[in-house]
């Protein structure tokens, strides 16, 4: 970890630093600390404080389910300076619910005869990355702790270790996939030859020829983007993945299965509710009917 000269640095603010970089990252940090005095009897010096920013993180608390602001409220270390890097750990709390927390590890050092440096995060608590909703895990049943690796891994930038563990996962969980597939065919009343071709599908054992079977037919409310089969997408990310040349391929590979999983899980979910809720429209109306008659 070294300085650079003024005209390479490219800062960013810490709290961007704090909320966007992932963990094993060094980055240049503007306004880290402000200048302070001391207090006492003798008389007093300077010395640079860290200054840390309130941050939008997302909020899990039942209170909250959103993004909120979060304050720090704790600093293992408060001095920073330019001759060497200080390790803190940064604990915040959710400033609406009060029960949420977000605590971080880093190490400072300053640009001498500045406010700004360099910043290298060595982790945090809860993990780094965007939430995992709820029905992508219970899609995905016996492998979320996989798809937890995975996410992990990814979140780190080791694109190959993520890579193989969405891979395990999709592949592991594919006829549980197909099931929650034709659940919905079989609530919206398609037709017969699309849930006989899901049925098919699930039989059978290679991951391609399931999705040969089915690349043209489940319901529409599943398609990604209204017209994209959400299977022939993770066919073709795990396909091209299985051949990348570079750990930065793979990384990007993962990401992508990660996100039409993501997609998949939650129109599935979507799907069942809004059928859920049409049976109930229909039967309110024709016990109203029978009512009135």
């Amino acid at each position: 970890m070294s300085e650079k000269e003024d005209s390479d640095r490219e800062l960013i603010s810490f709290n961007e630093f704090l909320e966007s970089i992932p963990p094993t990252q060094l980055r240049e940090v503007e306004n880290i600390s402000k200048q302070k005095w001391t207090r006492g009897s003798g008389p007093p010096t300077a010395y640079n404080a860290i200054q840390p920013p309130d941050l939008q993180l997302h909020c899990e608390s039942k209170h909250c389910g959103g993004k909120r602001y979060f304050r720090c409220e704790h600093m293992s270390e408060t001095r920073v300076g330019s001759k060497g890097y200080t390790d803190t750990f940064l604990t915040y709390r959710c400033d609406n619910c009060k029960k949420s927390f977000k605590t971080y590890s880093i190490s400072i050092k300053l640009f001498e005869g500045e406010q700004s440096g360099e910043i290298f995060k060595f982790g945090e608590y809860p993990t780094f990355g965007p939430r995992i909703p709820s029905r992508v895990i219970s899609l995905i049943g016996p492998d979320r702790q996989l798809f937890l690796k995975g996410r992990r891994a990814e979140n780190q930038g080791l694109g190959i270790g993520a890579f193989s563990y969405y891979r395990r996962v999709v592949e592991n969980q594919k006829n549980r996939i197909i099931r929650e597939i034709i659940r919905v065919a079989d609530r919206i009343g398609a037709d017969d030859q699309m849930i006989e071709n899901l049925k098919e599908a699930e039989k059978e054992t290679q991951f391609s020829k399931s999705v040969e079977l089915i690349k043209d037919g489940i319901p529409e409310s599943l398609l990604i983007q209204g017209h994209h089969n959400p299977l022939t997408l993770l066919h073709s990310a795990l396909s091209e993945g299985l051949h990348a040349d570079t750990d930065a391929d793979c990384l990007s590979y993962a990401s992508s299965i990660r996100i039409v999983l993501t997609d998949l899980a939650e129109k599935l979910s979507q799907a069942l509710k809004d059928n859920q809720k049409l049976k109930e429209a229909v039967s309110s109306l024709l016990n109203k009917n029978n009512n009135e008659g």
